[in-house]
């Protein structure tokens, strides 16, 4: 009922807000506001990649043909070609795929919390069978949006990735998407700590195997968190974010339009409506359920003051609300996802749109500085794709190619319809960082060998580092075992 009512007021909105005209045509050798593009993304006019020049960079220019092949559906004034259309399809219309169902895995945390693992399996998945610990499957960490929805963006990434050999596995926070609240303690909009323990957690599962993550929407300020937090030790070979927001603080503030504010934040209620009573012992409920924007619901959860017999706080907007002001900058220091920037040490590609309706104006919500001296990190800017919407004009036939080796071969058609650009986009990165990286190892080792130092050990530093735990996580690697205690149910 919900999506419905999300999808009813966006409809609304395009009546008022449809384009009346199409860009012009930029300069094929730079995109639109003035970035600098690569000749490859040049010429297809349609995707700019933003990067430090380096060899990592050359190298996916050179093979990650995905890169240069968007042509997003602009023929006609088909409802394909309105970015709000189109992200209110991915956000909001129901998806079900036969070919793939979920194994739910609750973790206990050490605060005695629960987060839950949802890992996609073939259709075929029978209950007795259970993932080697000695697969070298890699692993696929997704990270949906931060207000907990399972979208058609994440079931369709779950489906792609399982046909590409990948062991899809997606993380739901506290009291999100069914995962039962046990501590009166929510999760943070940056706060690593729970991804941490479910990285452990999934090292231990399938130590074997390389990690990669994925995030979309909101979701990315998680998953950049935890880069962040965590650098060299997050034993993640490489990340993408799909429609990432990066300035946080800002989008929760004046971010969203009015309409889609009260949405998000009714969603929000609405999920914990159920824990109403439990949470009146730490939080003026009332003003939690009364708020009508994000920033107030997100202040009534983690920046009220004062103690629960006091008078509760007035509602955000009203003159007291600047007592909290303090509160709220506190809590973003804490929270922004590019605190810890400079600390990410694996790459990190970022997959945007310019007429995304929901982060904003380009050039003042990414920033493209960063993308420009840090070398990790990697933009991939398309003129049309709406908010991780992406839709191109053989999306009916598009599909990447590759051996479908988990699922059954008679449903190959249905994944390949389901197939998004930017999908096979993130897939290509993973793939093209990986053979980078394994083709410097290689080099090392050799070069090793010939000076006598034995390159043995240097072969393996790439896929077996070890883990440890971000600044928030004691250090309790020798008792890993006993932090955890996961129930395994079946969803559809």
């Amino acid at each position: 009922m919900l999506e419905w009512l999300g999808a009813l007021c966006v409809v609304m909105l395009v009546v008022f807000l449809w384009p009346g005209s199409r860009p012009a045509a930029a300069d094929p050798g730079v995109a639109a506001d003035g970035l600098q593009t690569s000749p490859a993304a040049a010429d297809a006019a349609a995707a700019g990649l933003v990067c430090k020049p380096s060899a990592l960079a050359n190298y996916l220019q050179k093979h990650c043909r995905t890169f240069r092949s968007y042509a997003p559906e602009r023929a006609g004034w088909t409802w394909r070609s309105s970015a709000v259309l189109q992200s209110a399809y991915e956000a909001c219309w129901p998806y079900e795929s036969p070919a793939v169902q979920f194994v739910r895995d609750n973790l206990q945390l050490s605060d005695d919390g629960l987060v839950a693992l949802d890992w996609a399996v073939p259709s075929c998945y029978h209950k007795r069978r259970r993932t080697s610990s000695h697969s070298t499957s890699p692993v696929l960490l997704i990270i949906p949006n931060s207000f907990g929805k399972i979208t058609r963006n994440v079931l369709k990434m779950c489906e792609m990735a399982l046909s590409h050999g990948y062991l899809p596995a997606v993380f739901n926070r506290r009291s999100q998407n069914g995962t039962p609240l046990t501590t009166l303690k929510l999760q943070q909009f940056g706060d690593p700590t729970d991804l941490c323990e479910a990285v452990r957690y999934i090292r231990y599962r399938q130590p074997a195997g390389r990690l990669y993550a994925v995030s979309e929407s909101s979701g990315s300020g998680l998953l950049l968190s935890y880069l962040g937090e965590c650098g060299s030790s997050s034993y993640v070979t490489a990340a993408a974010c799909l429609s990432p927001m990066f300035r946080c603080q800002t989008w929760f503030e004046s971010g969203l339009c009015w309409p889609l504010q009260w949405v998000l934040a009714l969603y929000q209620k609405i999920s914990l409506s159920r824990y109403r009573t439990a949470l009146a012992e730490t939080l003026h409920t009332d003003v939690l359920f009364s708020s009508c924007s994000l920033r107030g619901v997100e202040e009534a959860l983690f920046c009220q003051t004062g103690h629960m017999g006091s008078t509760p706080a007035a509602p955000t907007g009203t003159s007291s609300s600047s007592n909290n002001s303090g509160a709220w900058d506190a809590y973003w220091e804490r929270n922004e996802p590019l605190r810890d920037v400079d600390e990410v040490a694996i790459p990190v590609l970022s997959v945007c749109a310019k007429d995304d309706p929901v982060r904003g104006d380009t050039q003042s919500t990414i920033p493209l500085e960063l993308f420009e001296t840090n070398p990790h990190f990697f933009l991939l800017l398309t003129d049309h794709g709406g908010h991780c919407g992406f839709s191109t004009q053989s999306e009916s036939t598009a599909g990447a190619s590759g051996a479908v080796s988990s699922v059954a071969a008679s449903n190959s058609v249905t994944q390949s319809r389901a197939a998004n650009w930017s999908h096979r986009v993130v897939l290509e990165f993973f793939r093209a960082t990986t053979d980078f990286f394994s083709a410097e190892e290689r080099a090392k080792q050799i070069a090793a060998r010939r000076r006598g130092l034995g390159g043995g050990a240097a072969g393996k530093a790439f896929r077996h580092r070890s883990i440890s735990t971000c600044k928030r996580v004691p250090a309790c690697s020798h008792n890993i075992h006993a932090i955890y205690n996961w129930q395994r149910s079946y969803t559809r």
